[in-house]
């Protein structure tokens, strides 16, 4: 954004901004205009892999009985999701899949995180594909825990044949296919981009909007004062934001695989 700002500010771009500020040039140092996958957004994805990685491996290294702050927040963060989600959500059969909520959670909320650090200030996740290859493991989860769980013919059976009398069935079993094999990945993953997505471009607006009044006129310069205020505050409620839409998909994850273990779901 900082680089958008200024390049706004020498009269180099049109404001408003538009969805193409978030397809971003290749960041390659060999080829960079055959290299359209290495962008500031892939090479974002790869960092927030390296850093929990080795943040987990560093902190578990050598666990102390008397754990150190890194250890500290670890095992907060794993307790946190394993008792406030996989256990409250799933039962006591949540806890083996707490390290996949954990790593989902710890993942989200990086890739998210990275809207609001300066230099980067655009989040992964504001591109569909992201939420969505995260909402595609977590459909796979789910469906292969309930197989495993009920067997295929029971655990379809009970996930499209609800509880109903047999003569509304024919009108009850699409609605019940469509909700759980479509619906669930697509607002799984619609719900985080769309957040992040606008977010990200509330953040644009108002810094490039005070950029462009602060370039219009000089009535309209003290208004650009209030815009980059705006963006401040705003700021603070993305961070909100972004915490919460990384518990939201956990809970959701979580919440699916629960139906799936359920007899009848």
């Amino acid at each position: 954004m900082f680089g958008q700002s200024n390049v706004l500010a020498q009269g180099e771009v049109n404001f408003p901004p538009s969805v193409e500020d978030f397809y971003l040039p290749s960041i390659a140092p060999w080829g960079a205009h055959n290299n359209y996958w290495f962008t500031k957004i892939t090479f974002m994805v790869w960092l927030a892999v390296g850093i929990l990685i080795l943040f987990f491996l560093l902190t578990y290294r050598k666990p102390q009985l008397v754990p150190t702050k890194k250890q500290w927040l670890a095992e907060s963060i794993y307790g946190f999701v394993r008792n406030n989600i996989a256990v409250d959500m799933i039962g006591h059969r949540g806890v083996r899949f707490a390290p996949y909520f954990t790593t989902l959670f710890c993942f989200v909320l990086l890739t998210n995180f990275f809207a609001i650090v300066p230099f980067f200030q655009i989040s992964p996740n504001s591109h569909i594909a992201f939420p969505a290859f995260l909402a595609a493991i977590s459909y796979v989860l789910f469906n292969a825990v309930g197989i495993k769980q009920h067997g295929f013919g029971k655990y379809f059976k009970n996930a499209l044949v609800p509880p109903a009398p047999w003569y509304i069935l024919p009108l009850l079993i699409p609605i019940e296919a469509f909700s759980t094999f479509l619906v669930r990945p697509f607002s799984l993953a619609v719900r985080l981009f769309a957040n992040m997505f606008a977010g990200h471009m509330l953040l644009l607006v108002f810094t490039l909007g005070g950029f462009a009044m602060l370039n219009a006129n000089a009535l309209l310069a003290p208004v650009s004062v209030v815009s980059w205020l705006m963006t401040i505050a705003l700021t603070f409620l993305e961070f909100l934001v972004i915490v919460l839409q990384a518990y939201v998909f956990t809970v959701l994850t979580a919440s699916y695989v629960q139906g799936a273990l359920a007899e009848e779901h």
